[in-house]
């Protein structure tokens, strides 16, 4: 299967099994399902997570309760601003200048809430918290399809702020583990692109992975995948295109 097979696939099995949780439908976003605030709890007693000072966190529904734990834990969060459409395009959440720590990082809130920075007033980021529609045991990661994810962190690495050191995890409904033993896409192989970043550690809410990944990380940005209509629409890229 392709990677838009695998994604039908399993969203078609959250949604059917009962597994999926508001948003509804999960088909075309991030999933959210059911355990999302476990998973986060078993997050939470991960030494990259004790280590942490600085979190950079995708928007989505099912890891806003890692969100949340990591205010309440002092941790700096830092969201990207949907589809990176600004020059200042992260949101930082600083728990230290936050009324109400429960609200804030929720998408719907976090504009209300955060500082919107630049990618050079981010600092050194320590672990990345990453959403996924599917991902395997050795850290093949599927998205929901517009390559955002991976963009974020492709500009943070030429910056500098992120590299093959810092932590990157996931967390994800067994059902989304499509090698795993409850997978909803039973014997799906996830093709790998060299602009995809693998994950470090997939998190379940009945267990954690430490992928130990072979696949290599980006190094920076992979211009000559971008095309003229995407840097059109993202300045922080137009910004930084080699001439």
């Amino acid at each position: 299967m392709d990677k838009q097979a695998i994604r039908e696939r399993v969203w078609d099995r959250l949604e059917e099994e009962g597994i999926a949780r508001f948003p509804f439908p999960p088909h075309d976003r991030i999933p959210n399902f059911e355990g999302a605030p476990a998973a986060a709890e078993r997050v939470t007693e991960t030494d990259v997570w004790d280590g942490a000072e600085t979190v950079k966190a995708n928007p989505d529904s099912p890891q806003l309760p890692l969100r949340r734990a990591a205010l309440r834990a002092g941790k700096t969060v830092y969201m990207a601003v949907p589809r990176l459409r600004d020059r200042r395009c992260f949101y930082e959440l600083d728990p230290a200048e936050l009324d109400d720590i429960e609200a804030a990082p929720a998408v719907s809130n976090v504009a209300d809430h955060a500082r919107q920075v630049g990618p050079e007033a981010v600092g050194q980021i320590d672990l990345v918290v990453s959403g996924s529609v599917a991902v395997t045991e050795d850290g093949a990661r599927i998205g929901k399809g517009e390559g955002y994810s991976d963009l974020e962190y492709a500009v943070l690495c030429e910056l500098g702020l992120v590299d093959a050191s810092t932590p990157v995890l996931t967390t994800v409904h067994e059902r989304q583990v499509v090698d795993g033993p409850e997978s909803a896409a039973p014997g799906a192989t996830v093709p790998v692109d060299d602009h995809d970043v693998p994950m470090d550690y997939v998190v379940t809410p009945e267990r954690t992975v430490e992928t130990h990944s072979p696949y290599p990380r980006p190094d920076g940005i992979d211009w000559a995948a971008l095309d003229a209509d995407r840097l059109a629409e993202i300045p922080v890229l137009a910004d930084r295109r080699p001439e």
